[in-house]
Protein backbone atom coordinates (compact mmCIF):
# COMPACT_ATOMS: atom_id res chain seq x y z
CA UNK A 1 0.00 0.00 0.00
CA UNK A 2 1.38 3.36 -0.80
CA UNK A 3 2.01 6.07 1.36
CA UNK A 4 0.61 9.43 1.15
CA UNK A 5 3.46 12.23 1.27
CA UNK A 6 3.89 14.21 4.11
CA UNK A 7 2.13 17.35 3.65
CA UNK A 8 3.98 20.55 4.17
CA UNK A 9 3.22 24.01 4.66
CA UNK A 10 3.66 26.83 1.56
CA UNK A 11 3.65 30.64 2.27
CA UNK A 12 4.27 33.44 0.66
CA UNK A 13 5.22 36.67 2.08
CA UNK A 14 3.80 39.41 -0.10
CA UNK A 15 6.32 42.52 -0.36
CA UNK A 16 8.56 44.38 -2.64
CA UNK A 17 11.93 44.33 -2.69
CA UNK A 18 12.30 48.06 -1.12
CA UNK A 19 10.26 46.63 1.66
CA UNK A 20 12.41 44.44 3.55
CA UNK A 21 14.13 44.90 6.69
CA UNK A 22 17.93 44.98 5.01
CA UNK A 23 16.89 48.34 3.09
CA UNK A 24 14.68 49.64 6.57
CA UNK A 25 16.98 52.43 7.68
CA UNK A 26 17.31 53.67 4.12
CA UNK A 27 14.42 53.24 2.94
CA UNK A 28 11.61 54.61 5.43
CA UNK A 29 7.79 53.28 4.43
CA UNK A 30 6.59 56.94 4.04
CA UNK A 31 8.99 56.62 0.75
CA UNK A 32 7.67 53.43 -0.49
CA UNK A 33 5.63 54.92 -2.47
CA UNK A 34 8.68 56.63 -4.43
CA UNK A 35 10.08 53.15 -5.74
CA UNK A 36 9.40 51.06 -8.73
CA UNK A 37 5.96 49.08 -8.03
CA UNK A 38 7.09 45.82 -9.03
CA UNK A 39 5.20 43.11 -6.41
CA UNK A 40 2.62 41.97 -8.69
CA UNK A 41 5.53 40.51 -11.20
CA UNK A 42 6.98 37.59 -8.55
CA UNK A 43 3.45 36.99 -7.26
CA UNK A 44 2.12 36.37 -10.36
CA UNK A 45 5.45 33.95 -10.89
CA UNK A 46 3.98 32.27 -7.82
CA UNK A 47 0.59 32.40 -8.14
CA UNK A 48 1.14 30.75 -11.41
CA UNK A 49 3.78 28.17 -10.81
CA UNK A 50 1.28 26.95 -7.70
CA UNK A 51 -1.79 26.62 -10.12
CA UNK A 52 0.23 24.88 -12.63
CA UNK A 53 1.68 22.30 -9.75
CA UNK A 54 -2.05 22.28 -8.34
CA UNK A 55 -0.67 23.66 -5.10
CA UNK A 56 -2.68 25.30 -2.21
CA UNK A 57 -0.58 27.75 0.08
CA UNK A 58 -0.65 31.21 2.84
CA UNK A 59 -0.06 34.61 1.35
CA UNK A 60 1.16 36.37 4.62
CA UNK A 61 0.52 40.25 2.87
CA UNK A 62 1.41 43.48 4.36
CA UNK A 63 -1.22 45.68 5.14
CA UNK A 64 0.53 48.58 2.72
CA UNK A 65 0.53 46.33 -0.68
CA UNK A 66 -3.32 45.46 0.52
CA UNK A 67 -4.06 48.95 0.65
CA UNK A 68 -2.62 49.95 -2.58
CA UNK A 69 -3.49 46.90 -4.56
CA UNK A 70 -6.54 45.20 -3.32
CA UNK A 71 -6.77 43.86 -6.97
CA UNK A 72 -3.62 41.72 -5.85
CA UNK A 73 -5.48 40.44 -2.66
CA UNK A 74 -8.67 39.80 -4.01
CA UNK A 75 -6.75 37.60 -7.15
CA UNK A 76 -5.01 35.74 -4.10
CA UNK A 77 -8.27 34.73 -2.57
CA UNK A 78 -9.84 33.58 -5.93
CA UNK A 79 -7.53 31.20 -6.57
CA UNK A 80 -8.09 29.39 -3.38
CA UNK A 81 -5.33 29.94 -1.20
CA UNK A 82 -5.53 31.07 2.75
CA UNK A 83 -4.57 34.58 3.40
CA UNK A 84 -2.84 35.87 6.45
CA UNK A 85 -1.15 39.07 7.40
CA UNK A 86 2.57 40.08 7.55
CA UNK A 87 1.88 43.79 9.34
CA UNK A 88 0.92 47.02 8.20
CA UNK A 89 4.14 48.53 7.09
CA UNK A 90 7.07 46.09 8.01
CA UNK A 91 7.97 47.08 11.42
CA UNK A 92 9.94 44.86 13.24
CA UNK A 93 8.11 43.64 16.65
CA UNK A 94 10.82 44.16 19.56
CA UNK A 95 10.92 47.69 18.12
CA UNK A 96 7.41 48.44 18.90
CA UNK A 97 5.68 48.75 21.93
CA UNK A 98 2.43 46.55 22.93
CA UNK A 99 0.16 49.37 22.11
CA UNK A 100 1.63 50.34 19.07
CA UNK A 101 1.29 46.35 17.93
CA UNK A 102 -1.85 45.97 18.63
CA UNK A 103 -3.02 49.65 16.93
CA UNK A 104 -0.92 47.74 13.98
CA UNK A 105 -2.59 43.87 13.70
CA UNK A 106 -5.89 45.20 14.54
CA UNK A 107 -6.45 48.19 11.81
CA UNK A 108 -4.00 45.69 9.24
CA UNK A 109 -6.32 42.91 9.89
CA UNK A 110 -9.67 44.54 9.11
CA UNK A 111 -8.50 45.87 5.95
CA UNK A 112 -7.40 42.57 4.56
CA UNK A 113 -10.76 40.93 5.67
CA UNK A 114 -12.62 43.79 3.66
CA UNK A 115 -10.87 43.70 0.76
CA UNK A 116 -10.13 39.44 0.88
CA UNK A 117 -14.11 38.91 2.08
CA UNK A 118 -12.87 36.34 4.58
CA UNK A 119 -11.50 35.67 7.60
CA UNK A 120 -7.90 36.33 8.31
CA UNK A 121 -6.03 34.23 11.19
CA UNK A 122 -3.04 33.49 10.42
CA UNK A 123 -0.20 35.86 10.93
CA UNK A 124 4.28 36.25 10.15
CA UNK A 125 6.28 39.05 11.77
CA UNK A 126 7.92 40.85 9.67
CA UNK A 127 11.74 39.48 9.26
CA UNK A 128 10.63 36.31 11.91
CA UNK A 129 10.67 39.21 14.60
CA UNK A 130 8.92 37.52 17.51
CA UNK A 131 11.82 36.92 19.67
CA UNK A 132 12.26 36.87 23.39
CA UNK A 133 12.23 40.04 23.66
CA UNK A 134 8.73 40.63 21.77
CA UNK A 135 6.80 36.93 23.33
CA UNK A 136 4.23 39.51 24.47
CA UNK A 137 2.77 40.00 20.76
CA UNK A 138 1.54 36.22 21.17
CA UNK A 139 -0.98 37.48 24.01
CA UNK A 140 -1.96 40.50 21.48
CA UNK A 141 -2.44 38.13 18.59
CA UNK A 142 -4.64 36.31 20.56
CA UNK A 143 -6.38 38.77 21.56
CA UNK A 144 -7.05 39.78 18.29
CA UNK A 145 -8.27 37.09 16.80
CA UNK A 146 -5.37 35.40 15.54
CA UNK A 147 -5.12 31.14 15.83
CA UNK A 148 -1.83 30.64 13.49
CA UNK A 149 1.30 31.79 13.57
CA UNK A 150 4.11 30.92 11.70
CA UNK A 151 7.22 33.73 13.66
CA UNK A 152 9.12 31.92 15.57
CA UNK A 153 12.67 30.83 14.13
CA UNK A 154 14.40 28.53 16.33
CA UNK A 155 17.88 29.60 15.24
CA UNK A 156 20.95 31.96 15.95
CA UNK A 157 20.42 34.76 13.58
CA UNK A 158 21.63 38.48 13.69
CA UNK A 159 17.76 40.12 12.88
CA UNK A 160 16.04 37.36 14.65
CA UNK A 161 15.42 33.87 16.16
CA UNK A 162 14.53 32.06 19.43
CA UNK A 163 17.66 29.18 19.10
CA UNK A 164 16.00 26.43 21.54
CA UNK A 165 12.57 27.60 20.67
CA UNK A 166 10.49 24.25 20.36
CA UNK A 167 10.87 23.26 16.38
CA UNK A 168 7.76 21.46 16.06
CA UNK A 169 3.86 22.11 15.12
CA UNK A 170 2.58 23.47 18.56
CA UNK A 171 0.45 25.26 20.79
CA UNK A 172 1.22 28.01 22.91
CA UNK A 173 -1.10 29.15 25.54
CA UNK A 174 -1.65 32.96 26.41
CA UNK A 175 -3.81 34.86 28.77
CA UNK A 176 -6.33 35.31 25.75
CA UNK A 177 -6.41 31.98 24.41
CA UNK A 178 -4.13 29.20 22.12
CA UNK A 179 -2.13 30.15 19.56
CA UNK A 180 -0.97 27.50 17.00
CA UNK A 181 2.90 27.73 16.23
CA UNK A 182 4.21 26.45 13.18
CA UNK A 183 8.24 27.22 12.89
CA UNK A 184 10.35 27.92 9.74
CA UNK A 185 12.42 24.70 9.09
CA UNK A 186 15.83 23.35 10.91
CA UNK A 187 18.09 20.59 10.20
CA UNK A 188 20.16 19.96 13.18
CA UNK A 189 23.54 19.79 11.82
CA UNK A 190 27.23 20.64 13.64
CA UNK A 191 25.53 20.61 16.81
CA UNK A 192 23.20 23.82 15.51
CA UNK A 193 20.16 24.38 14.28
CA UNK A 194 20.51 25.29 10.43
CA UNK A 195 17.60 27.01 8.42
CA UNK A 196 16.14 25.25 5.48
CA UNK A 197 12.87 26.45 5.02
CA UNK A 198 12.83 29.12 2.12
CA UNK A 199 13.94 32.83 1.33
CA UNK A 200 17.67 33.64 0.96
CA UNK A 201 18.74 30.31 2.28
CA UNK A 202 16.51 28.54 -0.53
CA UNK A 203 18.18 31.13 -2.75
CA UNK A 204 21.77 30.24 -1.72
CA UNK A 205 21.75 26.38 -1.18
CA UNK A 206 22.40 24.16 -4.30
CA UNK A 207 18.38 22.51 -4.36
CA UNK A 208 19.58 18.94 -3.95
CA UNK A 209 21.33 19.62 -0.74
CA UNK A 210 17.81 21.82 0.03
CA UNK A 211 15.70 18.59 -0.67
CA UNK A 212 18.01 16.28 1.26
CA UNK A 213 17.24 18.32 4.17
CA UNK A 214 13.29 18.72 3.31
CA UNK A 215 13.04 15.01 3.05
CA UNK A 216 15.12 14.40 5.80
CA UNK A 217 12.52 16.71 8.20
CA UNK A 218 9.82 14.89 6.54
CA UNK A 219 10.80 11.86 7.61
CA UNK A 220 9.69 13.08 11.38
CA UNK A 221 7.20 16.08 10.43
CA UNK A 222 6.03 18.10 7.90
CA UNK A 223 8.07 21.71 7.18
CA UNK A 224 6.83 25.33 5.94
CA UNK A 225 8.12 27.14 3.35
CA UNK A 226 8.67 30.34 2.90
CA UNK A 227 9.33 32.82 -0.37
CA UNK A 228 8.65 36.61 -1.30
CA UNK A 229 7.50 37.90 -4.92
CA UNK A 230 10.72 39.87 -5.44
CA UNK A 231 12.83 36.61 -5.43
CA UNK A 232 11.31 35.90 -8.31
CA UNK A 233 11.91 38.98 -9.54
CA UNK A 234 15.21 39.17 -10.79
CA UNK A 235 15.56 42.58 -12.63
CA UNK A 236 14.35 44.45 -9.89
CA UNK A 237 16.65 47.60 -9.39
CA UNK A 238 19.89 46.91 -7.64
CA UNK A 239 19.44 49.41 -4.52
CA UNK A 240 22.74 51.40 -3.36
CA UNK A 241 22.20 50.56 0.50
CA UNK A 242 23.75 48.32 2.68
CA UNK A 243 27.15 46.38 3.04
CA UNK A 244 28.43 43.75 0.67
CA UNK A 245 26.75 41.07 3.08
CA UNK A 246 23.68 42.66 2.55
CA UNK A 247 23.59 43.01 -1.01
CA UNK A 248 24.66 39.13 -0.99
CA UNK A 249 22.04 38.15 1.02
CA UNK A 250 19.75 39.82 -1.32
CA UNK A 251 20.62 38.89 -4.43
CA UNK A 252 21.94 35.70 -4.29
CA UNK A 253 20.22 33.18 -6.44
CA UNK A 254 17.62 35.73 -7.83
CA UNK A 255 17.90 34.14 -11.51
CA UNK A 256 17.69 30.22 -10.57
CA UNK A 257 15.01 30.79 -7.93
CA UNK A 258 12.14 30.15 -10.09
CA UNK A 259 13.03 27.03 -11.48
CA UNK A 260 14.26 25.99 -7.71
CA UNK A 261 10.62 26.79 -6.75
CA UNK A 262 8.84 25.03 -9.17
CA UNK A 263 11.23 21.44 -8.54
CA UNK A 264 10.21 21.71 -4.96
CA UNK A 265 6.53 21.97 -5.49
CA UNK A 266 6.75 19.23 -8.29
CA UNK A 267 8.74 16.92 -4.84
CA UNK A 268 6.97 18.16 -2.32
CA UNK A 269 3.12 17.47 -1.18
CA UNK A 270 2.20 21.30 -0.09
CA UNK A 271 -0.96 23.06 1.72
CA UNK A 272 -1.98 26.20 3.41
CA UNK A 273 -0.62 26.91 6.70
CA UNK A 274 -3.51 26.09 8.64
CA UNK A 275 -4.78 23.08 7.28
CA UNK A 276 -1.19 21.20 7.81
CA UNK A 277 -1.53 22.35 11.41
CA UNK A 278 -4.64 21.41 12.40
CA UNK A 279 -3.67 18.05 10.88
CA UNK A 280 -0.90 17.94 13.38
CA UNK A 281 -1.85 18.89 16.69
Amino acid sequence: MAVEPVKNAMTVDVEDFYQVSAFEQFIPAECWETYPQRVHLGLMRILDTMERRQVRGTYFILGWVAEHFPELVREIANRGHEIGFHSRSHQLIYNMTPEDFREDIHRGKALLEEVAGREVRAFRAPSFSITEKSLWALDILAEEGFLYDSSIFPIHHDRYGIPNANIHIHALETVHGEVREFPPAVVRKFGQNLPVSGGGYFRLYPYWLTRRWLRQINRERPFVFYIHPWELDPEQPRLPFGSRATQFRHRVGLRKNAKKLDCLLRDFSFGPLSEVIDQNI
